[in-house]
């Protein structure tokens, strides 16, 4: 009988979820895949547009994990929303995630957004509804499960989001906290490699 694939001989793959009204062509997202294509082109990169509606993402992301879980060895970057977002895959697959500036309670700061929408990257209009925002809390996760997996990246100056909130959710989990900066993350081409060794890829 062949032997089990060790998880140390699967190949590596870093999934990058962007935020809300993002697309793969955000910064942070260029910046990893760039990183990569140099330093590591040993690891694979996806950057998939996410749908607009959390459940229709939430769906597409478990497809999207599910189809690569047995085959690799995955990491996770979450910006803004995607942060939420893989707070919530980590409680599905397990993967050991960054999340950048991370959206702790969307359900919340989305209100302010009800209505039409435009994608700045894609320019897809959509209207934001109620039953979207309920869609939002039932993918929260009141607490990490596996505070190990997680390494905050934060900066006090996001102007989008109280960073006090992401400061106590990932209290019991590796926290790099910055005076300054904004929402976009300044320089974040800084932590490229320690993201990978973190992501154990």
């Amino acid at each position: 009988m062949p032997a089990v694939t060790d998880m140390c001989d699967r190949p590596s793959l870093l999934i990058y979820l962007h935020g809300f009204n993002s697309s793969p062509l955000s910064h942070k997202a260029r910046v990893m895949a760039q990183y990569c294509q140099q330093y590591r082109p040993d690891v694979k990169v996806l950057v998939p547009q996410l749908p607009s509606f959390p459940e229709q993402a939430a769906n597409e992301l478990q497809a999207l994990f599910s189809q690569y879980a047995s085959q690799y060895r995955i990491g996770v970057i979450g910006s803004s929303l995607g942060g939420y977002l893989a707070i919530w895959i980590n409680s599905q697959f397990h993967c050991r995630a960054v999340v950048v500036n991370p959206a702790v309670k969307p359900y919340e700061l989305l209100n302010d957004y009800l209505g039409e929408q435009e994608n700045p990257y894609t320019h897809e209009r959509y209207v934001l509804k109620d039953k979207h925002i309920n869609e939002l809390r039932k993918l929260d996760i009141p607490e990490l499960t596996s505070p190990d997996d997680f390494w905050l990246l934060q900066q006090k100056g996001d102007e989008v989001l109280d960073y006090r909130q992401a400061v106590s959710k990932f209290g019991h989990s590796q926290c790099t906290v910055e005076e300054g900066g904004d929402h976009s993350f300044v320089n974040f081409e800084r932590y490229a490699a320690d993201i990978i060794d973190f992501l154990k890829l």
